[in-house]
């Protein structure tokens, strides 16, 4: 009996056991043809492989130097696309052995990984993966990022398709330059360029290493955003190729010895914002959105370390400027909880969304004392504020300060730090400038820029001062009004009343014109008058020879005259210029009497190095392209240099220690605005500093004082290694005592004096001691 029921226990088992075979078999068997039907059916819905077999990576639009160095990129992704010949094999290696260990034995698609995630989805089970390299290519190129089994599905007969139409290095190139890497950065190549600041081929194990480990977490887990995730994705990777035999044990040992050094300034090479708008808006008018895709590569004019120079200039001399003005108190205020650990936590989140700076560093502060200021800076990092730091805001550290002006906790303001002994930093309470400028600068022989400063920071606004802002050029307009009076009979020494004008002298109503100065010192040469900017001189200059030659004249240089006056304001240079159209201007005295047309883009280059755009060669400076005859240059010039030796420009010819130096200041009225155009052998530069809402820079201000040193500082990076060049006069000018004259009055006969002092003046006084040779 027992043996009976023993029998019929084991056969219900048996039964049991079949039948779930047979259930699970069925079960296979209806998901493998429910599989086969889905793969049959989503096969008619693939996509051409075209953008794969006719690979066309998405590239940034570049900006570039005329010497090189980049300026900018545009376009949302930064891809470097680097062919799979010039690819590291060590990087070929890493990503295989890390992503895909099989990649070159199998036929494009892990079924296992396949099945395994669609049970998983249909289950509602975790998210899974397991692509190889290829079906990574499927989907990064043709699918979305949703987890389904559509798309899995499609992501293995893509990978199928893939795999009979491209090589295992086709398909392997297609994702090292495909595969995103963090920080807008599409690629290997770009990730070599992003985190090392250096081509790909420059890569050591170490760093190959780490861009290999990238692609499983590129947002959270790249060097800039969590280095120590970073890290140990990177001896992974390691790991991994000391396992597929790809590297041995002390390739292994001397990578993870090897120390990162990232580069952590991830601004542009050159700091050129308002020069990489101009070109960028250049290529978008010809090519729309195309231009941020196909690779284009802009090649400006732009000298990199003259820009370099220029802008630090700039920036220099705003902030002194800023330096000057009373406090305005905090650029905002936060509400820090009372807990240290909150209160950093609060002051760290407050922080992203200000805006930061390289000089003038955003901060928040942590703690308050009519001592010192504790700061916590975007970087992190927290520093102390103390001694002649804190001059600016003394006052507003005070219990009696007012509301508006009070540093106190939670109060956001700008630190700039100064080097102190023994390597140590200094901080200082700072203001970001209200003023604004600009500085251009070009060869005067072709046209071709050379430096664009086009404000203190593009990151406020696209407004380019150098271009755009048409402001009053002031005195640094009169060497234009003084080659032309040279044309109709005055000469350098004419005498020319320094006096108030008279109600019979033919002025403007209720204009009384005085000198900055204050002061009026009778008669003296023309010479002198621009030397010492001497406004009564250009105006009697101007009454002189007549609005219409004056205007002829002035016209000559490239002006526009519409923007200029009508009446003798224009003496003064109460016209409307552009600091690019001061720089031309000046370039004719510069290139001896010649226009010449500003030029910036160079060329257009598209991807496969087709050029776009090329702009024509300099014409050559000849008769054809001469406004002013040559005497009336050197004339001119024999001025302007008297100006940087001994006037208002005094400090050019002091600092740089040169002669050859050529140039005027400008301070309009109430110093709403100042200027510096001048030039130097091979280069001319204009500077302005004012307020985009015209207003005053300051009573004691002036073009000397706040554009020259900017200047200054430009040129003497563009003079570097330019040796001294005199001025050679041309056969139509003579030296008369201690004087120029043009030739045809070296006899005398040109208009010896203007103004009373003309009316004491007999005609020999008009008339000429001997010819000399002597240089001035």
């Amino acid at each position: 009996m027992r043996r009976h029921l023993g029998l019929d226990a084991r056969r219900s088992r048996g039964i049991i056991v079949i039948g779930t075979l047979l259930v699970v078999g069925g079960v296979l068997v209806l998901g493998a043809l429910l599989l086969a039907l889905m793969l049959a059916w989503y096969s008619f819905d693939l996509p051409d492989l075209d953008k794969a077999t006719e690979y066309r990576p998405r590239q940034h639009l570049v900006v570039l130097a005329g010497d090189g160095p980049e300026i900018a990129q545009f376009g949302s992704e930064r891809r470097v696309f680097v062919p799979i010949g010039t690819m590291p094999q060590t990087l070929k290696d890493a990503v295989v052995a890390t992503e895909d260990a099989g990649f070159y034995e199998h036929n494009g698609i892990s079924w296992r990984g396949v099945a395994r995630a669609a049970v998983s989805n249909l289950s509602g089970g975790s998210p899974q993966g397991a692509s190889t390299l290829t079906q990574q290519v499927a989907r990064t190129m043709f699918l979305s990022t949703r987890r389904t089994v559509e798309r899995k599905l499609k992501e293995a007969l893509i990978a199928r398709r893939l795999e009979n139409k491209l090589t295992k290095d086709e398909i392997l190139e297609l994702y090292l330059n495909q595969v995103y890497v963090g920080t807008r950065a599409y690629g290997m190549g770009a990730a070599a360029e992003t985190y090392f600041g250096k081509p790909l081929a420059a890569l050591n194990l170490a760093e190959v290493a780490m861009i290999a480990g990238l692609p499983q977490n590129p947002i959270y887990a790249n060097p800039f955003a969590n280095e120590a995730a970073a890290v140990r994705r990177q001896r992974w990777v390691l790991q991994r190729m000391l396992r597929t035999d790809k590297i041995d044990q002390a390739a292994h040992d001397a990578a993870l010895a090897t120390k990162l050094t990232y580069r952590r300034t991830r601004g542009p090479d050159v700091p050129a914002q308002h020069v990489a708008e101009m070109a960028r808006r250049a290529v978008f008018e010809q090519l729309g959105e195309r231009a941020y895709t196909e690779g284009i590569r802009v090649f400006t004019s732009i000298r990199a370390d003259e820009q370099r120079a220029a802008h630090a200039a700039l920036r220099k001399a705003l902030i002194a400027h800023e330096r000057r003005q009373p406090w305005r108190g905090p650029e905002d205020q936060e509400t820090l909880p009372a807990d240290a650990t909150g209160a950093e936590r609060a002051a760290g989140l407050a922080l992203r969304d200000q805006r930061d700076d390289d000089d003038l560093r955003v901060g928040i502060v942590m703690a308050a004392s009519a001592r010192e200021l504790q700061v916590k800076l975007a970087s992190g990092d927290t520093v102390t504020v103390a001694g002649e730091g804190l001059r600016l805001v003394r006052a507003a550290l005070q219990p009696q300060a007012p509301a508006a002006l009070a540093v106190k906790r939670g109060a956001v303001l700008r630190l700039q730090a100064t080097p102190a002994p023994k390597g140590a930093v200094s901080w200082s309470v700072v203001q970001w400038p209200e003023a604004d400028g600009a500085y251009v600068s070009l060869d005067p022989a072709t046209g071709r820029v050379r430096a664009l400063v086009g404000g203190f920071s593009f990151s406020r606004g696209p407004f380019n001062r150098a271009t755009q802002a048409r402001r009053q050029p002031g005195s640094s307009f009169k060497p234009f009004l003084y080659a032309t009076a040279f044309e109709h009979g005055v000469m350098p020494e004419t005498l020319v009343d320094d006096l108030p004008l008279r109600t019979d002298d033919g002025g403007i109503p209720n204009w009384n014109p005085g000198n900055s100065d204050g002061k009026f010192d009778g008669p003296m040469s023309v010479r002198d008058g621009l030397v010492r900017s001497k406004n009564l001189v250009s105006i009697r200059i101007l009454q002189r020879i007549g609005l219409p030659a004056a205007r002829e004249g002035i016209a000559r240089f490239g002006f526009d005259m519409k923007r200029q006056p009508v009446d003798l304001t224009l003496a003064l240079g109460t016209g409307s210029v552009t600091p690019m159209e001061m720089a031309a201007a000046y370039g004719v005295f510069a290139n001896g009497g010649h226009r010449v047309t500003p030029v910036l883009i160079e060329r257009i280059v598209a991807a496969d190095g087709k050029v776009l755009f090329e702009a024509p060669p300099a014409a050559a400076l000849d008769e054809a392209t001469r406004v002013v005859p040559p005497s009336t240059v050197f004339l001119a010039n024999s001025l302007m240099r008297d100006v940087t030796a001994r006037g208002t420009a005094a400090r050019a010819q002091a600092t740089l220690q040169r002669p050859d130096l050529y140039g005027k200041t400008g301070t309009t009225n109430d110093a709403v605005d100042a200027w510096f155009g001048g030039w130097a052998p091979g280069v001319v530069g204009v500077a302005w500093i004012g307020h985009d809402e015209p207003k005053s820079l300051g009573e004691r201000e002036s073009g000397g004082g706040l554009a020259l040193p900017v200047w200054i500082e430009a040129m003497a990076r563009a003079l570097r290694g330019v040796p001294v060049q005199g001025q050679e006069p041309p056969e139509s000018v003579v030296s008369v005592g201690n004087d120029w004259r043009l030739f045809e009055y070296a006899g005398g006969g040109f208009i010896g004096a203007i103004g009373s002092v003309a009316e004491a003046t007999t005609p020999a006084a008009a008339a000429s001691a001997p010819a000399q040779a002597a240089s001035r």
